[in-house]
């Protein structure tokens, strides 16, 4: 038995065979062919394969998102079997005798150059077609595998950390639970982690070893424990806990269906944060009242390009559709820092998470965000819709993204299309500069959703994504809660609610000061609601605010 020890960053026990994350190859070989009629058959048989792909691709994008997001994928497939396109690469491999996957590469890079080059932007905006096409064939070719996971049963996934961009393209339903060397309790895989229910440990370093690959493994994301090949007493303890976890969560269905109210008659909004219309179900399915985060960035990660209007209103419009009347919080565009778009070609920082990103990028490009604010305003004739800005830390910031707002308003009245009048707007409070100045902009917004793992951040000046900082890191340090309640008092005082939509909403250890302090709703992940349901029914808030103030608001030895 093999015991190594990391820190869990999701909670809960899984069992299963340990499966090493795989990576598309970046680079193809170049070779000489000799049987140019068994090359190009190669070539025909992935191009095949591709094709099918794709048309399961384009069926699933119109199940969750419609018409419009399925579009994109049958381009995609027409272009894959494209005469001129075949034509070259056949060319490559029967006149050149060059290898099938050599002669995809070449091929893209030439169709891609020829569409760029074209004073049509529809034309240019198929270069980036080309290649995604051109990538999935060589990686059939190769063998790569797509989404990273190749495996006929569910697993415990290990990798030294996952990209934004990867989670996205993760196939859910084969994974258990996840192990990472490095990341942090903010990184995506961390959020993937909570936001799908299973257990995720991150920090084992090197620990876990290639020759592990397809033993069992259990992993506790409770106490952050790795165990490969476990003994019969341990096997037999874990399943135990497996089992006992599973009970308890079936006395909190229990919960389904009460209201968040405190013992002295509180009553707290508690939401879910996504990434996908596919993270609906599980809000739904664990009772949540609204959505108060959907990170709409991973709509851009999943693309190749920047994502159309229409395939954006889609998306939106399902997941409001779905939620039924409730409310759904949908953040603008936050990349930058830790989430990188390659064709979005930002400029290497020395400080991204201080640099070019969010909001700023919003309005620096405009017509990114009049995009987006189109397809957001087209979603809400079929929901009950907020907005929401991150990375503020000025006025005039707000002032110009509520511009953009009214323009994109005017614009679609003229054309006559459908919007509701009844969005509000409101920003992230995830910036120290935010919080101090929460009593001007609460003057401009109708609500402030804190973002705790960037407020913590920026207030300790302590890289989140940097797993050697981890002790310094610390969400419960006074000058982060300090900086909570001011915000709360500074929004009550000008009539508008404040949540929190940060990790720290789940942190039953902080419910009471949550609470205390006035915030008006906690937006977590689906598993965490009915435990926070809970802690919030356990409350009672006039007992616990004097204690909870005086120990906020005091001189503590150990700040």
């Amino acid at each position: 038995m093999i015991s190594i020890q990391g820190k869990g960053v999701s909670t809960g026990v899984a069992l299963g065979p340990l499966y090493f994350y795989q990576r598309a190859k970046s680079s193809i070989s170049r070779t000489t062919v000799k049987d140019t009629q068994a090359e190009w058959e190669r070539f025909k048989a992935a191009q095949a394969k591709a094709v099918e792909q794709l048309g399961e691709l384009a069926e699933k994008a119109r199940v969750e998102a419609g018409d419009s997001a399925a579009f994109l994928f049958e381009t995609h497939q027409m272009m894959a079997e494209d005469l001129d396109y075949e034509e070259a690469i056949q060319g490559l491999i029967q006149d050149d005798k060059l290898n099938a996957e050599a002669a995809v590469s070449d091929t893209a890079a030439q169709f891609a150059d020829m569409f760029a080059n074209m004073d049509d932007p529809y034309m240019q905006a198929r270069s980036a077609d080309v290649k995604d096409v051109s990538s999935r064939i060589i990686g059939i070719l190769t063998g790569a595998v797509q989404g990273g996971i190749d495996s006929p049963v569910p697993v415990i996934l290990i990798a030294d950390d996952l990209a934004p961009s990867e989670t996205v393209q993760l196939d859910k339903s084969k994974i258990l639970g996840f192990v990472t060397e490095g990341g942090s309790g903010s990184s995506h895989t961390a959020i993937l982690a909570r936001t799908m229910g299973i257990p995720a440990i991150i920090g084992v370093g090197k620990q876990v070893k290639a020759e592990y690959a397809g033993r069992e493994v259990i992993i506790d994301g409770t106490k952050g424990e790795v165990i490969i090949d476990a003994d019969e007493a341990t096997r037999n303890l874990m399943v135990s806990k497996m089992e006992e976890l599973k009970k308890q969560r079936e006395m909190l269905e229990l919960l389904k269906g009460k209201p968040n109210k405190t013992k002295d008659g509180h009553t707290i909004r508690i939401y879910c944060n996504i990434g996908s219309p596919d993270d609906v179900a599980p809000v739904l399915g664990n009772d949540a009242g609204g959505i108060g985060l959907f990170r709409s960035e991973f709509l851009y990660l999943n693309c190749d390009d920047y994502p159309t209007e229409d395939y954006q209103f889609e998306a939106y419009k399902k997941v409001l559709s779905d939620m039924e009347g409730r409310e759904v919080v949908i953040r603008t565009l936050d990349i930058g820092a830790d989430k990188q778009i390659d064709y979005f070609d930002l400029p290497k920082e020395e400080n991204p998470a201080m640099g070019n990103r969010a909001l700023r990028i919003c309005l620096n490009r405009p017509e990114i965000f009049r995009t987006q604010l189109r397809a957001l305003y087209r979603a809400s004739a079929f929901g009950k819709l907020s907005i929401m800005f991150p990375m503020v830390t000025s006025v005039w910031e707000v002032k110009e993204a509520k511009k953009m707002c009214e323009r994109v308003k005017a614009e679609l009245t003229a054309e006559g299309k459908a919007f509701s009048n009844d969005v509000e707007l409101g920003i992230m409070i995830e910036t120290p500069a935010a919080a101090v100045m929460s009593d001007r902009l609460a003057k401009e917004v109708d609500f402030f959703s804190c973002g705790t793992n960037d407020l913590t951040q920026y207030t300790l000046a302590c890289d989140r994504q940097n797993a050697d900082l981890g002790r310094f890191f610390n969400p419960h340090h006074p000058a982060v809660l300090r900086l909570l309640k001011l915000v709360c008092d500074n929004a009550h005082k000008n009539g508008i609610w404040v949540g929190i939509c940060g990790e720290l909403g789940a942190d039953l250890s902080l419910t009471e000061t949550f609470l205390s302090i006035g915030i008006d709703e906690l937006s977590v992940s689906p598993r965490a609601v009915l435990p926070l349901r809970q802690k919030v029914r356990d409350t009672n808030v006039a007992v616990c605010r004097e204690r909870v103030l005086s120990e906020l608001m005091s001189d503590i030895n150990t700040i």
